[in-house]
């Protein structure tokens, strides 16, 4: 008998290596490397006598011979989902939701899958529950039970025969990282199970047309467990986000092969599962009567829509030698930075201030265009003063103290205005050519001219 082979590949970034290391050189993780075992699989081509492939090469064709057609979908019934997804669920497509513990994957695909029952064929596989958990889930929720399909089964061989018999239009399988083939020696969630069994699952949605929904867990750092290889696999990439003391989840696109990336849906948890937010602007705009210094309205850009956040700056006096820079929801380099801009181009200086932000509602903003709300909350909560419930802010900030244009900014101050704000500070460069009626728009250049502006 041959001898197997062994290799050991990277949790994080997928690279293989033949022997164990400490740490990988392809990514630099420490002790992300697990051993799997190669399976030596026989050639199945043939070839001539003088080496030629004798059997049957694809055709090529010219791109404009290519008929498009247009992708169905099947709608979900939640608009948020179907938003994140890009319109509905594409047949044939390897989907994976990842999130927290708690976050609610199992509770969203349950009731998805059970409002789809009724006109479509769903089969429900669940690996870490047993039946009666999951009926009990369906119970409290109110979830019609009669015409979903489940079963408990985490042996990737038998879910693909129970699906080749009951041929669903959508399966779910909850979780990936309990499922294992039983030609794999290594356990079930390595990164040979979890790699090998996406693939089958994935190859049977890919031959059958079936809409494939697979449940992932995440590390401590928040990114899908696993090997990175499997983002590759599948379609689509969704994460659903969620601190456990607030009620609100949002459903973020990281990777779609039928729609936008980065389109955010957003979610409340309530005592029948999860209820579907039309509005988020409103509900991340719930402030109090008497704005306080530090508060500042901003309108980020998330996938295909605005949406509309309270961002709020705290500086207070240090009492150490070492003044702490604290970010929530916001990245902590670029506050470091945009201090220094600050200072070198705005005359203020909080070098020895404690610099506490945060973003309501516990959104994550990872775009620039809240560089110069940021800074203006910083100035309003240093000189303690409040800048008005009906102000405005976008912008990006360069290193030079420019204020830079942001895409879609004319959509942006559309949704200001829609939700009541009549003064806007914005970009020069984003001065529409007819504004809004009812709303101040003060065009700035710099960040000098903002603050003259205040």
């Amino acid at each position: 008998m041959a001898k197997k082979k062994t290799a050991f590949v990277c949790t994080d970034c997928g690279a293989d290596f033949p022997k164990w290391q400490g740490q990988c050189p392809a990514c630099g993780a420490w002790n992300t490397l697990q051993e799997f075992v190669v399976d030596q699989a026989t050639p199945k081509t043939r070839s001539s006598g003088r080496g030629g492939y004798t059997g049957q090469l694809s055709e090529v064709r010219n791109l404009d011979e290519i008929v498009l057609e247009e992708t169905p979908r099947i709608g979900t019934g939640m608009g948020e989902l179907d938003r994140v997804l890009g319109g509905g669920l594409v047949p044939g497509s390897a989907i994976l939701i990842g999130g927290h513990p708690g976050a609610g994957k199992s509770t969203l695909l349950l009731q998805t899958l059970c409002r789809l029952a009724d006109q479509q064929h769903c089969l429900y596989i669940t690996g870490e529950e047993s039946l009666a958990q999951v009926a009990l889930r369906a119970d409290r929720l109110k979830l019609p039970k009669d015409k979903l399909r489940l079963a408990a089964e985490t042996d990737v061989e038998q879910i693909i025969e129970l699906a080749r018999k009951e041929q669903p239009r959508l399966l779910v399988v909850d979780s990936i990282q309990v499922m294992y083939l039983s030609g794999l020696q290594s356990a079930p969630g390595s990164v040979a199970q979890v790699r090998e069994c996406a693939a089958a699952l994935t190859r049977f949605a890919k031959q059958t047309g079936t809409v494939l929904l697979l449940v992932g867990h995440v590390t401590k750092d928040g990114t899908l467990a696993g090997p990175k290889v499997l983002e590759h696999m599948i379609d689509c990439s969704l994460m659903l986000e969620g601190s456990t003391d607030s009620r609100f989840r949002t459903l973020r696109g990281l990777k779609n092969r039928f729609g936008a990336v980065n389109e955010l849906g957003v979610f409340a948890m309530t005592g029948e599962g999860l209820k579907e937010v039309k509005n988020p602007s409103a509900i991340f705009l719930n402030r109090a009567e008497e704005i306080a210094a530090g508060s500042l309205v901003t309108v980020v850009w998330e996938g295909t829509r605005p949406l509309l956040v309270e961002l709020q700056a705290l500086v207070d006096a240090s009492h150490f030698g070492n003044p702490r820079r604290v970010c929530v929801g916001l990245e902590a380099n670029r506050l470091a930075m945009l201090l220094a801009v600050l200072h070198r181009h705005g005359g203020i200086q909080v070098g020895d201030q404690d610099v506490f932000a945060n973003v309501v509602g516990g959104v994550k903003v990872a775009e620039t265009a809240a560089d110069l709300a940021l800074v203006l909350s910083i100035v309003s909560s240093f000189r303690d003063r409040p800048l008005g419930r009906d102000l405005v802010v976008f912008g990006e900030i360069g290193l030079s103290g420019e204020i830079r244009p942001v895409p879609q900014g004319q959509e942006r101050l559309h949704e200001a205005v829609k939700h009541g704000f009549r003064r806007a500070i914005i970009p020069k460069a984003n001065l529409p050519r007819q504004r809004p009626e009812g709303v101040e728009v003060i065009a700035v250049s710099t960040l000098a001219e903002a603050l003259e502006q205040l």
